[in-house]
């Protein structure tokens, strides 16, 4: 990556707009989840009927938790996101907490993982070694680091191409197929027992971390306030019309993969959306539907390194984290140590775990619990009144938020009873930040 010099700190670069804003949230959702979870979530359940209403459901769930991220997002426009509305409502030490399992779990084990997925369909074009497997992934990694680095506004310009050519594609699967498969049999309605060995209520808990995982992202709009031109009107209809997108999308595919595979083939196929694309238009489907994957998987890894890293120089700038951190490109505009740091924590985790499945296991448990800390902070930053005149407010307040915060305490208590040990160990990873958040506030 390019040297940094040594001048006065310059401010963040208001540069981004409401078309950034939505391509941003959609880059970062639409990742490997859509490719990969269909086929576990079709072992979970017996019919295409109950798997569409559990998509339909975790999807209004999502647009709920975009009614109060609006909110929150316009009473503090600045960059951080989530930390800053933790370190508001909570202090510092929530706030230092969250930071801390941004860096070391939530945030870059996706970029690690969606390093590997993106390698894993190059191989659809050059079969590789396993060592040169690996050295593309952090090249992956590495590359998107320095597009970051260089300026927001170039690492936008991918998201935008990405986002493009990702949801372009996924569409043009869904209508080119849906008039393909115009006189071939229709496999909604095929019904099998499920696969689950767990108990009807873990099954439940097990398929709805899968679908929520699938949706992550959304919430990341907020942490680039900072370089929005008008974070109040932005981040709103960024949230609005990003999930309402999201939603559509995805479940025009889970349609689009049952009808043309079935329960059954959905559920023995390991590429699910290439497999669509070979049954429906050959090899050269499956080809276009490859790339579109890389795009996908590597304009996600892009958009969460255009949003995280300032949380981490949030941090810093509040004197909550590593002095290193708080610095902002003299040249580039943009929070160059930060954005280093997530690269290199991304390469470390994907070489200890070199596994997908490791390495998103436990990120969304963690994810579910801090967005019922931030759900509450809407209560705490409402009733005290921050952000004054002319904030978005979630409308029925408080039977929405109420609602809301009710479904992620069932998610999370569902997936701490019935699988404990593994639980308690993400419970453990993201409390050895304890030590650290009592050093670092207490000398601030």
């Amino acid at each position: 990556m390019l040297a940094e010099k040594n001048h006065s700190a310059p401010g963040l670069k208001r540069s981004l707009g409401l078309f950034e804003g939505i391509t941003i949230l959609i880059g970062i959702t639409i990742g490997a989840g859509i490719y990969s979870t269909p086929q576990v979530i079709a072992g979970y359940q017996e019919s295409f009927n109950d798997i569409l209403w559990l998509w339909v459901i975790v999807g209004v769930f999502v647009y709920l938790g975009g009614l109060i991220y609006a909110e929150l997002g316009t009473r503090l426009p600045n960059t951080g996101g989530e930390y800053l509305y933790l370190s508001r409502a909570f202090g510092p030490y929530v706030g230092f907490i969250f930071g801390w399992a941004q860096l070391f779990i939530i945030r870059t084990s996706p970029a690690a993982g969606l390093a590997i997925i993106t390698v894993d369909y190059f191989e659809h074009f050059v079969n590789l070694t396993p060592f040169t497997h690996t050295a593309l992934a952090i090249l992956v990694i590495l590359l998107l680091g320095t597009l970051n680095y260089v300026g927001i506004k170039q690492a936008s310009i991918y998201q935008n191409i990405s986002t493009i050519i990702k949801v372009g594609g996924l569409f043009l699967l869904v209508v080119a197929g849906l008039i393909m498969v115009q006189g071939q049999e229709n496999l909604l309605a095929e019904e099998l027992p499920s696969t689950s060995e767990l108990g009807p209520f873990a099954t439940f808990g097990a398929t709805m971390m899968l679908i929520v995982f699938s949706y992550l992202g959304w919430d990341r709009v907020g942490y680039s306030a900072g370089e929005m031109k008008d974070p109040k009107r932005t981040i709103p209809l960024s949230l609005f019309w990003g999930i309402a997108l999201v939603i559509l999308t995805y479940l025009l595919a889970i349609f689009l993969y049952h009808y043309v595979l079935g329960m059954e083939g959905v559920r023995e196929t390991k590429r699910v959306a290439s497999d669509t694309a070979t049954v429906l238009f050959g090899p050269v489907g499956a080809a276009i539907i490859a790339i579109s994957v890389m795009f996908s998987a590597s304009g996600s890894i892009n958009g969460t390194m255009m949003t995280a890293p300032r949380v981490y120089y949030a941090m810093a700038k509040d004197k909550l984290f590593f002095r290193w951190f708080d610095y902002v490109h003299p040249t580039f505009r943009t929070p160059s140590r930060a954005i280093i740091a997530h690269c290199v924590w991304a390469i470390v985790i994907l070489l200890v775990r070199q596994n997908f499945e490791n390495i998103v296991a436990g990120m969304t448990f963690a994810v579910l619990i801090f967005y019922l800390f931030t759900t509450l902070a809407l209560f705490k930053l409402r009733k005290q009144g921050v952000g004054g005149e002319g904030v978005y407010k979630v409308p029925l307040y408080p039977i929405l938020p109420i609602f809301y915060f009710v479904g992620l305490l069932l998610l999370v208590f569902i997936r701490g009873y019935y699988e404990w040990e593994k639980s308690l160990i993400d419970l453990a990873f993201i409390a050895t930040g304890i030590p650290f958040a009592w050093w670092f506030v207490s000398r601030r």
